[in-house]
């Protein structure tokens, strides 16, 4: 299969955003009823320090996304993992240097049915070559054994854990926080 892996700016990025959480939608089983509110919050990161976006295409067909934007304190996620942190005891002295200097992989998401063709990968990779910031980080639903495309991508990439198990208020599942030193 060929694809194609794009950059948006952040115009192409907002028009697109609809079809973009559809992809986000499907590749994490959620209800298609938090659409409306997904594109809110993904319209909202457009304006964060650092923003990102790249895009997976086959035969014309958006297939993968990914973006993120530079970590700040000011925003929900950046408090998600300072309260995971402080529940498991830290910040330690190396989890105080990531919250200084990292960039928010927000959103990696490929449609079910192309996932295994390495799109993960090239998107990822895309997303962070000009990331200016020292590290990544990024959540992903804990599975056992890590047995899954995600975490075996994540850890093929030098992803390592910064946090694990944590429970975000809308989700019933635990997540594991990882980052990654930069450039990959």
């Amino acid at each position: 299969m060929s694809f194609e892996i794009r950059r948006l700016s952040p115009p192409e990025f907002s028009l697109l955003v609809p079809q973009l959480v559809e992809i986000y939608i499907e590749a994490m089983n959620y209800n298609p009823t938090t659409l409306h509110s997904r594109i809110a919050g993904w319209r909202n990161d457009l304006v964060r320090a650092g923003f990102g976006a790249q895009i997976a295409i086959h035969h014309n067909e958006i297939v993968g996304v990914a973006y993120g934007f530079l970590g700040s304190p000011d925003s929900w996620w950046d408090a998600e993992l300072r309260r995971g942190l402080r529940l498991q005891g830290g910040p330690t002295e190396q989890q105080w240097e990531i919250l200084r200097s990292y960039f928010e992989l927000a959103e990696i998401h490929v449609l079910p049915q192309y996932q295994g063709h390495g799109l993960g990968r090239k998107l990822l990779e895309a997303v962070l070559c000009n990331a200016s910031a020292r590290y990544a980080l990024l959540s992903t639903p804990e599975v056992p054994n890590e047995d899954n495309g995600a975490f075996r991508l994540y850890r093929s990439t030098g992803f390592f854990d910064v946090l694990r198990g944590h429970l975000y208020p809308a989700d019933a599942r635990p997540f594991a926080i990882l980052g990654a030193v930069l450039p990959l």
